[in-house]
């Protein structure tokens, strides 16, 4: 059963770091792309970084450089180290496989960067 968990996002001032942490996929983990999305407030969702069953990652143009998906096969947990945070970031944070199985969303995890 797959019950996600976001967890390590905050209020911070541009230019600082947070460390993201999804949990919860239980069996499914190992064998699928995982990613993390976003939603900024009057936005749609944007996928922000992927990370594949082999350790192939990608991410959006838009954190390219900043941000960084890892995976932990042992912890059977998802990261997303964000560094260099800018106000654009603002947004909830949610984990998910890609592509997304609707009945995986978690609560996310807010951030906010401030100026």
């Amino acid at each position: 059963q797959v019950q996600l968990v976001e967890s390590g996002g905050g209020l911070v001032q541009a230019g600082e770091s947070l460390r993201l942490s999804c949990t919860g996929f239980g069996s499914i983990f190992s064998r699928n792309t995982l990613a993390w999305y976003r939603r900024a407030p009057g936005k749609q969702r944007e996928l922000v970084a992927t990370v594949s069953s082999g350790g192939g990652t990608t991410v959006a143009n838009s954190v390219k450089g900043r941000f960084t998906i890892a995976r932990d096969n042992a912890k059977n947990t998802l990261y997303l180290q964000m560094n260099s945070l800018k106000p654009e970031d603002t947004a909830v944070y949610y984990c998910n496989t890609a592509p997304v199985v609707s009945t995986y969303w978690g609560q996310g995890t807010q951030v906010t960067v401030s100026s």
